[in-house]
């Protein structure tokens, strides 16, 4: 509920944006934005990730495919398809618009860093985001996000270039349209970093109850932490709320944060053991 109620905020932002910028047609073309840009996130988003991340497929005799078989078989999901990344930097994902159109992604680092029961852990995390479809509802909130910032850029640039005259004529408040390209990207940044923090601690909870313990997925999450800040890994910030650990750091006081601090998911799943 709590995840709906902010979707629907981060949806109701868009729209106040677009009615902002452009009154009546500014809220068509924010819905015009919005229905062409989730389309294009539903059907393509997960061709689009891994293919920036140059992901390989694994055959079925690879560890990533074995324990991800093994998981999925215990958990009744269907076998998704599984791929690995040629980077050092520890660090995994999975995405897909559903269970049956799933595929999970781990680094070459992951799989040299992190024992079996570990790398054991790190996959039961990344098939519960796709048994609650937390793989769909990050790609919408993201692609949201990314669309206010897109109509507030355009905002800007017509502040620039186009003058006053237009707006006056429409009769736009050029404090509140100000006020908007100021205000509205922070609130975007903040409902897609509150809906990808609260879908962490989720998963961290499932994949817990999945793996069997909650043992082997804090070890493996104090590993990827401290690895990923030796080894940066390459992608860009549009991708960070689909790693189990974010690839990136910095905010204020990590509001901006996609990931909850790892120091806080270690210690949530420590106060699971003897209930996972």
């Amino acid at each position: 509920m709590k995840t709906a109620a902010l979707l629907a905020a981060l949806a109701a932002l868009f729209m106040v944006v677009g009615g902002a910028i452009g009154g009546e047609a500014g809220l068509v073309m924010a819905f015009v934005i919005a229905v062409v840009t989730n389309g294009i996130a539903y059907w393509f988003s997960d061709r689009i990730v891994l293919r920036m991340h140059n992901a390989q497929e694994v055959n079925s005799d690879h560890v990533l495919s074995r324990v991800t078989r093994r998981l999925a078989d215990k958990a009744n999901l269907p076998m998704p398809r599984v791929y690995l990344i040629a980077s050092g930097s520890p660090n995994a994902f999975a995405t897909g618009r559903d269970p049956d159109h799933a595929a999970v992604a781990a680094t070459q680092g992951l799989i040299e860093m992190l024992s079996e029961a570990e790398l054991e852990g790190v996959i039961a995390h990344e098939l519960t985001h796709v048994q609650n479809r937390d793989t769909l509802i990050s790609t919408v909130a993201a692609t949201l996000a990314a669309a206010i910032m897109f109509l507030v850029q355009m905002a800007r640039f017509g502040m620039i270039f186009g003058g006053g005259s237009r707006d006056d004529n429409r009769g736009a408040n050029p404090i509140a349209l100000i006020a908007t390209i100021i205000l509205a990207p922070i609130a975007a940044m903040l409902i897609q970093a509150t809906i990808s923090r609260s879908r962490e601690f989720a998963a961290d909870r499932g994949g817990a109850a999945m793996a069997g313990s909650p043992m082997g997925l804090a070890a493996a999450l104090q590993k990827i932490d401290a690895g990923a800040h030796q080894i940066p890994l390459e992608t860009s910030p549009a991708t960070a709320h689909l790693f189990i650990v974010s690839p990136f750091w910095g905010g204020i006081g990590n509001l901006f944060s996609t990931h909850p601090p790892t120091a806080a998911r270690v210690q949530a799943l420590m106060d699971l053991r003897g209930r996972a």
